[in-house]
């Protein structure tokens, strides 16, 4: 495979954000995806909202597991620390960094295959234990590497490019994620980066276990007039639950909404998130009411988008084992490695 770097060079009239970088810095390779391919807009998501937090690289961990989504972490964050896992394994090995390394800021890149069907256990797991991680799941309900086969995302009166039908039923990854206990759950379309981009900053700022499903449709097996994960069709189909503001804990808060209901979240780093509702009663905290609002729109043939759970309140997986503030790589070996009697004294316990 051909791996092709972008020009080093750099306008020095290019916009720098608070700690003096420019969006070139928070590039990657050249995308070697489809073109028109709906993962490769999600990448632009990412490096926008990177970029507009002001993130540093060499804070950032980004993973991945199998598949085109897997990919595209090549295609951000170029000076960042990455780890392609084995199919379906992103969340193991993004625990164990975390947990010896809590410092960083741990972004998660998968795909419905990758997620909904080899990674399924490991994806239920990380939720249930509140990994503090960003989850980007970029959804397109076909094996792109494979040649086009249904993926567990895709519904059932979704048909193939060849008009096949599919046999079994869809699994909603968003619904399962809020009913295992996820605190920050969203659904975004790749097309849309007005409505991606702060949910990627807001997410990013969550303590605890955020994932945004993203339909993201792939130009080559699933974008046909069949297809419910197809550009026209989510276009056709979307329903909108709010306008969502993000506000990091250091900048002014200045709502851009004028009238209108809105729910205004505070996170535990201080950030907030405005929230307007764009019509009927959703409250993006009641988990009963989302999960009755998907169904029914899903009942209904529409893609609802937005920010659809969030809970303020949660604990990571850091605070419910009480692990110590100092990352465990920074640790010395007289702390790690205290002598013999203390040794005995633990396994005294265990007696």
């Amino acid at each position: 495979m051909t791996f092709i770097k972008k020009p080093i060079f750099r306008h020095p009239s290019l916009p720098k954000n608070a700690i003096g970088l420019t969006y070139r810095d928070y590039e990657g390779i050249v995308s070697t995806l489809c073109a028109g391919c709906g993962h490769d807009s999600i990448t632009a998501s990412i490096i926008d909202a990177c970029f507009e937090l002001s993130l540093p690289a060499h804070q950032i961990a980004k993973l991945s597991g199998i598949g085109c989504s897997s990919k595209t972490p090549n295609y951000f964050l170029n000076n960042s620390h990455g780890f392609n896992s084995v199919h379906g394994r992103m969340p193991s090995v993004a625990t164990g960094a975390n947990l010896a390394n809590r410092d960083l800021t741990y972004i998660g890149v998968s795909g419905d295959g990758d997620t909904a069907s080899i990674g399924l256990g490991q994806f239920c797991h990380a939720i249930r234990r509140q990994l503090n991680l960003t989850y980007i799941l970029e959804n397109n309900g076909t094996y792109g590497l494979t040649k086009g086969q249904f993926s567990a995302t895709n519904d059932k009166d979704s048909k193939n490019k060849k008009g096949q039908d599919n046999p079994f039923g869809a699994i909603d990854l968003a619904v399962m994620a809020i009913e295992l206990g996820a605190g920050f759950v969203a659904r975004s379309f790749s097309g849309d980066k007005e409505q991606l981009v702060p949910l990627i900053k807001a997410a990013i700022a969550y303590d605890g276990f955020a994932i945004i499903d993203i339909i993201s449709p792939c130009v080559t097996f699933n974008n046909h007039s069949y297809s419910t994960k197809s550009y026209d069709y989510i276009r056709e189909h979307r329903s909108l639950f709010g306008d969502l503001d993000f506000i990091p804990e250091e900048e002014t808060i200045e709502t851009s909404y004028k009238e209108g209901d809105s729910v205004s979240l505070k996170l535990h780093n201080g950030s907030e998130i405005d929230f307007k509702k764009l019509g009927g009663d959703h409250d993006p905290t009641d988990q009963k009411l989302v999960l009755n609002t998907l169904r029914e729109n899903r009942a209904a043939g529409k893609v609802v988008t937005g920010l659809l759970y969030v809970d303020p309140n949660k604990i990571d997986l850091h605070k419910t084992l009480n692990t110590t503030n100092e990352p465990l790589n920074s640790i010395s070996m007289e702390t790690l490695c205290p002598g013999i009697e203390e040794l005995e004294k633990l396994n005294n316990i265990f007696k």
